[in-house]
Formats: structure tokens, C-alpha cells, sequence
């Protein structure tokens, strides 16, 4: 594979696309291919298109205008595809949400976006409930795939609203949230990503032949949704969801619907190659030719051995919720492993001091983005925060790195405090403001740690206050009030005990201090 080539579509399909309603234009040229196929149902494009028309009908019926909020709690099913669509040609502003949290978790969201209508899968129980708590009575309340109190039945929503294409579409926007060092989650606010999916062919996919993309993620993270959902959607291809990522689950699905594409983490890299040799040769995954990868760093050895198994059909990215900057290639990777790639377009990416001032080639600073096509996004609420990952026209997650003599992105450290486990950030200020609450705890200071398996995971340094002595009893009891307070997947995994936690001058916990002292101990540096 060679850098990504703008695929700049005809003024027909580019017209469709800034109404919205891409996902229509296919619609209207193969509608009996396969959409979506998941364990909850399947959709053709005709389908798909259809339901998506319906439900914006439903929602505008509901008292829902241009720019209003929908807030969507959902499992991967063909359902969260067609809210998606459903509000990208409504003019909606849409957010999906992490469906792991606790309700008192989702409900901050769900508020905080100002959701007029929220969409929730009924399998998920009193956690929807809870997260529409705070919502007055008159927000549109739909559940999916069964019967929630107080909810009304998504199904009987759409039975009533004809299929046909909207005479006024209109261009909605996304709003993802990701979690800052203050521990509360942030809204990124940009414009719905139809438009410029379809300027860039990151996938190389082949208009009309027969790829399929699987899905191997939750929809409601903001890789999944561009590169497993908009991204294939946009050209054409079929997607097949995983609810429950399995690694012999995975395989399975690769053979019997000889899927050509995907999206997936390194945790799950791992997990593919452990296991055993004559399970991996028992599944047929010759179609396979580009699996994307990013969100976590990825051993070496690991990706060297996915590599040696599939062949040089992996692609790595950079990138975030806010934003992607660069792609590298199999064969670019293997000439300079260790890099995250070049930018996909000229100007994307530039390494700059504090200042904003571009460094040359070698020399290490701040990493700063650009969004592609040139669209700027916003922390929803704070202009403050939003102004300060700026520097002009470009933005920083904080990530520090060089570029190479040939424009080849290296990292060589991570934004400060972040934890990345199984693909997923973690953001330690959240489970440390839990965590100060037990009486017994004078300070404590969340880290990641080395995992072999998840990349990171979460562990709690914890101080103690005066005359309480440290026990596995009292470790429990802290991991146990995390655990009542946060989503598992944000709960430390073992809490360790120190005299004093390392401070810099100024009193803050010097946080790097206490990570490179794990990484020491578990021999990675």
C-alpha cells in the first residue's frame, strides 16, 4: 500500500454526501447488497436507508429540529446504524455512548449534550434508565430490541413513517466525548464526517467489487464508528458487527463471510496469535487484505508476528477522538519499526514546541494535528480547553514525538497521565478522585503498568493517612469502592502501598516518576 490518495467523488455523489445522505446514493444503487449483518439482525442498503428515513420522520414528529441533541446508549446492532444515519441526514447532532459506564456515568453525558431525544438498548437495563434520570419528561425516550419503563418502543416509533428519502435533508453533526486530565469527559463538536470519508480511500476499497469490512469494536468509540461504519458505508461495503469480540469468534467470521477488511487493537493482535497454531490454520483468512490498527501502541513483536502470519496487509494510524493524523503501511513499518506512519495529506501533522513553532526533522516536541479537510473541532461548553489545544490551525493531544528526515512520525512518549488498556483510554484523575474518598487514604496516584495482554493496566499507588497500616483487606475494600462508583474497565487491578508517593517541587505527585519505575521492574522501558 502506498500513502492514501484523495478520492474526490463526482459532483453527483459529493452533492449526496453533503446533504447527509451518502448512505441514500448507495441506497438507490444496490439496494439489495448486504449493509449490515450483526447477531440482532441484518440490513440490505435499501433497508438500512429506509429505517434511517423513518426514524428522522419519527424524531422531527416528536418535536426533534436541526441542530437538536440525540444521545444514543446502544449495543452493535443495525439499530445504532440507522440512528446514525438517521441523524446525519436530520441535521441531529449525535453521541454515542460508551454503553459500559455506570448510569451515574452516562447520565453526566447524556445531560451534559443536552440530549432532547436518547436512544437505548433495552438490554442494558436500569443503566439506560439511570442515564436518562435527569432528562425532563418531555425528551423522546426510545428502546431498542425490547421494553424499557418509561421508554417507548423504538420499533413502533418507525412502523408508521414512510421509507422514502427526506425532501429537506440536512447535514447533522457528531459529538464523541473523551474523558480530560480533570477526569470529567469532554464533547468533541465537528461536523459529521460523510464529507471527507469520501475524500480519502483509506481503505483502498474497491467501489462495487466484493469487500466486507468486520467490525470488531464497540460502535460507540470513535474508531470503530469512522473506520467500521462511515468509512466502508461511504464506499459502498457491507459491514459485519461483532457484539463480543472473541479471537476464534473473529476468525470464524473472517472465513464465512470472506471478509476483506477490518478495524481492530493490538489487545486483539495478542490475543489472535496466542492462540494455538493448528487453531489459527483451521480458519480459512486468505480474503483478508488490510486490517487497520491504532489507539494503543502495539509491541514490536507482536505486530511482527501478525505480520508474519497474514502477511503485509496491517496499517497502523494516529490518531484520536478529535482527529487522525498519519498511516504506515506493512512495508513502511518494516523499514522503520516503531514508526506510527506520514500524514495522509501534505500539512497534516507538524512537530512544534510549546509555542506552536514547527521543529525540524529529529528534533522532539509536541505533535500537533490538523483535521482532515481541514475541519476544526470543539470541546463542547469550553472554549477555554479548546483554545489551548490550538496553536493556529492546528491542535495537540499533548503526545510528544519527532518527525524523520522522509516526514515518518515516532512517538516517544504519550500524553502525560493517560492510560491506554485493550484500545481504551483511561484517564487517572477520574478513579483518583474515587479512590481519595476512603478515610483511609491520605493521597494515591493511578497509573498504567505494563501488561503483556491489554498493553496497560490500571494499578493505584496509594498513600495512606496517619496510623492506618496498609493490608490486602484494605486494597480490596478500595477496589471494591471503584468499582461501585466507575465502569469496571476504569478500576484499578491491584492497589499498591507506599510511605510517601514522589512529589516535585510544587507538591504535585510526579506521576512519571512512579510509572518508569514500573516499567523497570517488568524489564519495558
Amino acid at each position: 500500500m502506498t500513502d492514501p490518495e484523495p478520492d474526490i467523488a463526482g459532483d453527483e455523489r459529493l452533492a449526496w454526501a453533503e446533504r447527509g445522505m451518502l448512505l441514500a446514493w448507495w441506497a438507490a444503487r444496490q439496494p439489495d447488497r448486504m449493509a449490515v449483518a450483526s447477531p440482532a439482525g441484518d440490513r440490505t442498503f435499501a433497508q438500512l436507508n429506509a429505517n434511517a428515513n423513518r426514524l428522522a420522520r419519527a424524531l422531527r414528529s416528536r418535536g426533534l429540529a436541526a441542530g437538536d441533541s440525540v444521545a444514543l446508549l446502544c449495543t452493535n446492532r443495525p439499530e445504532f446504524v440507522e440512528v446514525v444515519y438517521a441523524c446525519q441526514r436530520a441535521g441531529f447532532r449525535l453521541t454515542p455512548i460508551n454503553w459500559h459506564l455506570t448510569g451515574g456515568e452516562a447520565q453526566y453525558i447524556v445531560d451534559n449534550c443536552q440530549a432532547q431525544a436518547v436512544v437505548v438498548a433495552a438490554s442494558l437495563g436500569t443503566s439506560g434508565i439511570e442515564a436518562t434520570a435527569g432528562r425532563p419528561s418531555g425528551a423522546v425516550r426510545l428502546a431498542v430490541g425490547g421494553r424499557l419503563e418509561g421508554f417507548e418502543s423504538y420499533a413502533d416509533a418507525l412502523i408508521s413513517e414512510p421509507p422514502e428519502d427526506l425532501d429537506d435533508p440536512q447535514l447533522g453533526s457528531s459529538m464523541l466525548y473523551t474523558s480530560g486530565t480533570t477526569g470529567r469527559p469532554k464533547g468533541v463538536h465537528r461536523a459529521a464526517a460523510a464529507i471527507t470519508a469520501i475524500h480519502v480511500n483509506i481503505y483502498g476499497y474497491v467501489e462495487g467489487g466484493d469487500d466486507i469490512h468486520l467490525c470488531t469494536g464497540p460502535l460507540y468509540h470513535a474508531a470503530p464508528l469512522a473506520f467500521s461504519l462511515l468509512a466502508p458505508i461511504a464506499f459502498g461495503v457491507g459491514i459485519v458487527l461483532m457484539d463480543r469480540w472473541t479471537p476464534d469468534g473473529c476468525l470464524a467470521l473472517v472465513e464465512s463471510h470472506r471478509i476483506t477488511h477490518s478495524h481492530m487493537v493490538p489487545t486483539m493482535f495478542h490475543r489472535l496469535l496466542a492462540l494455538p497454531e493448528e487453531t489459527r490454520r483451521s480458519f480459512d483468512v486468505s480474503s483478508l487484505r488490510f486490517i487497520i490498527h491504532g489507539a494503543a501502541p502495539c509491541p514490536i513483536s507482536v505486530k511482527q508476528g501478525l505480520i508474519d502470519w497474514l502477511g503485509p496487509v496491517v496499517v497502523e494510524y494516529y490518531g484520536a477522538t478529535e482527529g487522525v493524523g498519519t498511516f504506515v503501511d506493512s512495508d513502511g513499518w518494516l523499514a522503520r519499526p516503531g514508526t506510527v506512519g506520514r500524514p495522509i495529506s501534505e500539512g497534516l501533522v507538524m512537530v512544534a514546541d510549546e509555542r506552536g513553532s514547527p521543529l525540524g526533522p529529529g528534533q522532539v516536541g509536541l505533535v500537533f494535528l490538523r483535521g482532515v479537510g481541514q475541519t476544526r473541532f470543539e470541546y463542547f461548553g469550553d472554549r477555554a480547553r479548546t483554545n489551548d489545544a490550538y496553536r493556529g490551525e492546528y491542535f495537540t493531544l499533548g503526545d510528544i514525538g519527532y518527525l524523520d528526515e522522509d516526514g515518518y512520525l515516532f512517538l516517544t512518549d504519550r500524553s502525560s497521565n493517560l492510560i491506554i488498556s485493550g484500545g481504551v483510554n483511561i484517564y487517572p484523575a477520574e478513579v483518583d478522585a474515587v479512590i481519595l474518598e476512603h478515610p483511609a487514604v491520605a493521597d494515591v496516584a493511578v497509573i498504567g503498568v505494563p501488561d503483556e495482554e491489554w498493553g496497560e493496566e490500571v494499578k493505584a499507588v496509594v498513600e495512606l493517612a496517619a496510623g492506618v497500616e496498609p493490608s490486602e483487606r484494605l486494597g480490596d475494600e478500595i477496589m471494591a469502592l471503584c468499582r461501585d462508583r466507575l465502569a469496571r474497565f476504569k478500576c484499578p487491578r491491584s492497589v499498591d502501598f507506599v510511605d510517601s508517593l514522589p512529589r516535585e517541587d510544587t507538591g504535585k505527585i510526579y506521576k512519571r516518576r512512579l510509572r518508569d519505575h514500573y516499567r523497570q521492574q517488568s524489564g519495558t522501558t
